[in-house]
Protein backbone atom coordinates (compact mmCIF):
# COMPACT_ATOMS: atom_id res chain seq x y z
CA UNK A 1 0.00 0.00 0.00
CA UNK A 2 1.16 3.51 -1.20
CA UNK A 3 2.01 5.73 2.19
CA UNK A 4 1.99 9.61 2.43
CA UNK A 5 3.43 11.81 4.47
CA UNK A 6 1.02 14.71 5.48
CA UNK A 7 1.98 18.12 6.97
CA UNK A 8 -0.74 19.85 8.82
CA UNK A 9 -2.23 22.26 10.18
CA UNK A 10 -4.82 22.65 12.76
CA UNK A 11 -6.39 25.36 15.75
CA UNK A 12 -6.44 23.27 19.26
CA UNK A 13 -9.22 24.95 20.17
CA UNK A 14 -12.35 23.00 19.48
CA UNK A 15 -10.42 19.49 19.85
CA UNK A 16 -9.58 17.35 22.94
CA UNK A 17 -5.88 17.01 21.23
CA UNK A 18 -4.61 15.34 18.40
CA UNK A 19 -5.43 11.93 19.67
CA UNK A 20 -8.15 9.54 18.57
CA UNK A 21 -11.17 9.78 21.51
CA UNK A 22 -14.14 7.56 21.46
CA UNK A 23 -16.77 10.45 22.39
CA UNK A 24 -14.85 13.69 21.91
CA UNK A 25 -13.58 15.51 18.80
CA UNK A 26 -9.57 14.60 18.15
CA UNK A 27 -7.68 16.51 15.10
CA UNK A 28 -6.62 12.77 14.42
CA UNK A 29 -9.86 11.10 14.40
CA UNK A 30 -11.33 14.25 12.00
CA UNK A 31 -8.01 13.17 9.51
CA UNK A 32 -9.16 9.43 9.62
CA UNK A 33 -12.72 10.47 8.95
CA UNK A 34 -12.12 12.34 5.89
CA UNK A 35 -9.49 9.52 4.88
CA UNK A 36 -12.57 7.53 5.22
CA UNK A 37 -14.88 9.23 2.71
CA UNK A 38 -12.13 9.09 -0.01
CA UNK A 39 -11.42 5.04 0.61
CA UNK A 40 -13.92 3.73 2.53
CA UNK A 41 -12.95 2.00 5.96
CA UNK A 42 -11.19 2.02 8.41
CA UNK A 43 -8.08 4.66 8.59
CA UNK A 44 -5.28 4.78 11.43
CA UNK A 45 -2.61 7.34 11.09
CA UNK A 46 0.30 8.62 12.98
CA UNK A 47 1.71 11.65 13.95
CA UNK A 48 4.76 13.45 14.80
CA UNK A 49 3.60 14.91 18.59
CA UNK A 50 0.04 13.80 19.98
CA UNK A 51 -0.49 17.39 20.80
CA UNK A 52 -3.14 18.00 24.16
CA UNK A 53 -6.31 19.89 24.01
CA UNK A 54 -5.93 23.60 23.43
CA UNK A 55 -2.43 23.46 21.57
CA UNK A 56 -2.07 24.17 17.61
CA UNK A 57 -0.18 23.39 14.84
CA UNK A 58 1.51 25.03 12.20
CA UNK A 59 3.90 21.77 10.94
CA UNK A 60 2.32 19.10 12.25
CA UNK A 61 3.55 16.09 10.30
CA UNK A 62 1.87 12.46 9.69
CA UNK A 63 2.00 9.50 7.73
CA UNK A 64 -0.92 7.45 6.29
CA UNK A 65 -1.15 3.89 3.96
CA UNK A 66 -4.01 4.09 1.22
CA UNK A 67 -4.94 1.25 -1.12
CA UNK A 68 -5.24 3.42 -4.12
CA UNK A 69 -2.09 5.48 -6.22
CA UNK A 70 -2.64 8.94 -5.28
CA UNK A 71 -1.15 12.20 -7.04
CA UNK A 72 -0.09 14.25 -3.68
CA UNK A 73 -1.01 17.34 -5.18
CA UNK A 74 -4.81 15.90 -5.60
CA UNK A 75 -4.83 13.69 -1.84
CA UNK A 76 -4.25 17.20 -0.19
CA UNK A 77 -7.64 18.57 -2.23
CA UNK A 78 -9.48 16.16 -1.75
CA UNK A 79 -8.42 15.57 1.59
CA UNK A 80 -8.96 19.47 2.97
CA UNK A 81 -12.44 19.05 0.82
CA UNK A 82 -13.77 16.44 3.79
CA UNK A 83 -12.18 18.40 6.40
CA UNK A 84 -14.31 21.60 5.67
CA UNK A 85 -15.42 23.21 7.85
CA UNK A 86 -13.40 22.10 10.85
CA UNK A 87 -10.26 24.45 11.51
CA UNK A 88 -7.62 21.90 9.79
CA UNK A 89 -5.94 22.30 6.76
CA UNK A 90 -3.66 19.87 4.83
CA UNK A 91 -1.33 22.27 3.43
CA UNK A 92 0.85 19.71 1.91
CA UNK A 93 1.44 15.59 0.50
CA UNK A 94 4.34 13.69 -0.46
CA UNK A 95 4.59 10.00 -1.69
CA UNK A 96 7.24 8.24 1.12
CA UNK A 97 8.99 4.87 1.39
CA UNK A 98 7.27 2.31 3.61
CA UNK A 99 9.77 2.54 6.27
CA UNK A 100 9.18 6.07 6.65
CA UNK A 101 7.16 7.07 10.32
CA UNK A 102 6.30 10.48 11.18
CA UNK A 103 6.70 9.79 14.40
CA UNK A 104 9.93 7.54 14.83
CA UNK A 105 11.91 8.70 11.89
CA UNK A 106 11.60 12.21 13.17
CA UNK A 107 14.75 13.84 14.34
CA UNK A 108 13.94 17.61 15.76
CA UNK A 109 10.09 18.61 16.74
CA UNK A 110 9.99 22.62 16.69
CA UNK A 111 7.69 24.53 18.96
CA UNK A 112 6.73 28.31 19.55
CA UNK A 113 5.01 29.86 22.60
CA UNK A 114 2.85 33.07 22.39
CA UNK A 115 2.73 34.95 25.25
CA UNK A 116 1.14 38.72 25.14
CA UNK A 117 2.13 40.96 27.42
CA UNK A 118 -0.75 44.14 28.33
CA UNK A 119 -3.77 44.67 30.41
CA UNK A 120 -6.87 44.59 28.22
CA UNK A 121 -8.04 40.90 27.34
CA UNK A 122 -7.23 39.57 23.97
CA UNK A 123 -9.11 39.86 21.36
CA UNK A 124 -8.34 39.25 17.73
CA UNK A 125 -5.79 36.60 18.76
CA UNK A 126 -8.35 35.24 21.94
CA UNK A 127 -7.39 31.34 22.30
CA UNK A 128 -4.30 31.90 20.22
CA UNK A 129 -1.79 33.91 23.53
CA UNK A 130 -1.34 33.72 26.81
CA UNK A 131 -2.13 37.07 27.65
CA UNK A 132 -0.60 38.24 31.23
CA UNK A 133 -1.74 41.75 32.29
CA UNK A 134 1.74 42.78 33.80
CA UNK A 135 5.11 44.00 32.26
CA UNK A 136 7.88 41.58 31.88
CA UNK A 137 11.85 41.45 31.40
CA UNK A 138 13.14 39.92 28.59
CA UNK A 139 16.67 40.33 29.59
CA UNK A 140 15.87 38.27 32.78
CA UNK A 141 14.00 35.79 31.33
CA UNK A 142 16.73 34.77 28.82
CA UNK A 143 19.02 34.50 31.84
CA UNK A 144 16.81 32.12 33.17
CA UNK A 145 16.41 29.91 29.69
CA UNK A 146 20.54 29.99 29.22
CA UNK A 147 20.12 27.31 32.35
CA UNK A 148 18.10 24.69 30.26
CA UNK A 149 19.83 24.52 27.01
CA UNK A 150 21.74 21.14 26.84
CA UNK A 151 21.79 17.80 28.05
CA UNK A 152 19.91 17.50 31.71
CA UNK A 153 17.38 15.58 33.51
CA UNK A 154 14.10 17.78 33.07
CA UNK A 155 11.60 15.94 36.24
CA UNK A 156 11.40 18.94 37.41
CA UNK A 157 9.73 20.57 33.58
CA UNK A 158 8.00 17.15 33.24
CA UNK A 159 4.65 16.44 33.87
CA UNK A 160 3.44 13.65 37.14
CA UNK A 161 1.75 11.19 34.43
CA UNK A 162 4.64 11.55 31.95
CA UNK A 163 5.32 8.01 30.23
CA UNK A 164 8.45 8.67 28.66
CA UNK A 165 11.11 6.17 29.42
CA UNK A 166 13.35 8.77 30.65
CA UNK A 167 13.44 12.33 31.95
CA UNK A 168 16.73 13.05 29.88
CA UNK A 169 16.37 15.22 27.10
CA UNK A 170 18.41 17.52 25.27
CA UNK A 171 17.07 20.97 24.41
CA UNK A 172 18.85 22.29 21.59
CA UNK A 173 16.94 25.71 21.62
CA UNK A 174 15.25 28.08 23.75
CA UNK A 175 14.96 31.34 22.39
CA UNK A 176 13.06 34.28 23.39
CA UNK A 177 12.17 37.43 20.71
CA UNK A 178 10.05 40.69 21.96
CA UNK A 179 7.75 41.82 19.40
CA UNK A 180 5.57 44.57 19.22
CA UNK A 181 2.24 43.58 19.73
CA UNK A 182 -1.43 45.88 19.11
CA UNK A 183 -1.48 47.76 22.38
CA UNK A 184 0.94 45.81 24.06
CA UNK A 185 4.21 43.23 23.43
CA UNK A 186 4.02 39.91 22.52
CA UNK A 187 6.98 37.06 23.76
CA UNK A 188 8.09 34.28 21.30
CA UNK A 189 9.62 31.32 22.63
CA UNK A 190 11.35 28.87 20.26
CA UNK A 191 12.20 25.46 21.35
CA UNK A 192 13.81 22.82 19.71
CA UNK A 193 14.60 19.44 20.90
CA UNK A 194 14.54 15.87 19.42
CA UNK A 195 11.84 15.36 21.82
CA UNK A 196 9.93 16.69 24.56
CA UNK A 197 8.41 15.32 27.57
CA UNK A 198 4.83 15.43 28.34
CA UNK A 199 4.14 19.43 29.27
CA UNK A 200 7.53 20.13 29.22
CA UNK A 201 7.45 23.43 27.02
CA UNK A 202 4.75 24.73 28.74
CA UNK A 203 6.42 23.92 32.24
CA UNK A 204 9.27 25.93 31.41
CA UNK A 205 7.09 28.79 29.66
CA UNK A 206 5.69 29.22 32.91
CA UNK A 207 8.56 29.32 34.93
CA UNK A 208 10.39 31.58 32.88
CA UNK A 209 6.76 34.21 33.14
CA UNK A 210 7.74 34.14 36.89
CA UNK A 211 10.81 35.26 36.03
CA UNK A 212 9.95 38.11 33.76
CA UNK A 213 7.80 39.10 36.22
CA UNK A 214 10.60 39.59 38.85
CA UNK A 215 9.13 36.81 41.04
CA UNK A 216 11.58 34.36 40.27
CA UNK A 217 15.43 35.07 39.99
CA UNK A 218 17.21 34.21 37.03
CA UNK A 219 19.35 31.86 39.02
CA UNK A 220 15.90 30.08 40.59
CA UNK A 221 15.65 28.22 37.26
CA UNK A 222 19.35 26.88 37.29
CA UNK A 223 18.15 25.70 41.44
CA UNK A 224 15.09 24.43 40.18
CA UNK A 225 16.25 22.11 37.70
CA UNK A 226 19.02 20.76 39.65
CA UNK A 227 16.65 19.64 42.08
CA UNK A 228 14.50 17.30 40.07
CA UNK A 229 11.75 17.46 41.68
CA UNK A 230 8.13 18.60 40.08
CA UNK A 231 6.85 20.68 42.73
CA UNK A 232 9.72 22.82 42.22
CA UNK A 233 8.25 23.54 38.61
CA UNK A 234 6.85 27.25 38.36
CA UNK A 235 2.85 27.37 37.13
CA UNK A 236 2.01 25.63 34.25
CA UNK A 237 1.08 27.69 31.20
CA UNK A 238 -2.18 27.32 29.96
CA UNK A 239 -2.28 25.63 26.34
CA UNK A 240 -3.53 28.02 24.10
CA UNK A 241 -0.09 29.94 23.10
CA UNK A 242 1.87 26.67 22.18
CA UNK A 243 2.15 25.51 18.42
CA UNK A 244 3.83 23.23 16.64
CA UNK A 245 5.62 24.14 14.29
CA UNK A 246 7.73 21.81 12.52
CA UNK A 247 9.16 18.65 12.68
CA UNK A 248 12.71 17.98 10.93
CA UNK A 249 13.52 14.44 9.45
CA UNK A 250 17.02 13.37 7.70
CA UNK A 251 15.60 13.91 4.22
CA UNK A 252 12.80 16.95 3.78
CA UNK A 253 9.71 14.63 2.80
CA UNK A 254 8.00 17.99 1.18
CA UNK A 255 11.16 19.14 -0.26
Amino acid sequence: MPRYALKIEYDGGPFAGWQRQASLPSVQGAIEAALARLEPGAHTIAAAGRTDTGVHATGQVAHCDLAKDWDPFKLAGALNAHLRPQPVAVVAVARVEDDFHARFSARERRYLFRLLSRRAPAVHDRGKVWRVPHPLDLAAMQAGAAHLLGKHDFTTFRAAGCQAASPVKTLDELSIAQVEAPNGLEYRFTLRARSFLHNQVRSIVGTLERVGAGAWAPEAVAEALAACDRARCGPVCPPEGLYLTGVAYPEDPFA
